[in-house]
């Protein structure tokens, strides 16, 4: 998994947060991953918490499914 962030998102210690909580999400649910993939994750410029990016990230494994 490679997560790209671009300073739109905001100061280092906040595009480290947003990291963070990717991964937490992705370790958190790595058993339900359906396939074998290289994951690439460019997220939006937003506001995140972890119950959002955990949401995401479960509707992306549902797509990657099909």
């Amino acid at each position: 998994m490679g997560i790209a962030l671009s300073k739109k998102h905001g100061k280092a210690v906040k595009r480290n947060r947003i990291k963070r909580l990717i991964r937490a999400a992705f370790a958190n649910n790595y058993a339900s991953l359906p396939v074998t993939a290289s994951i690439v994750i460019i997220p939006k410029v937003a506001e995140f918490n972890y119950a959002d990016v955990e949401k995401s990230l479960l509707s992306c494994y549902k797509r990657m499914a099909k």
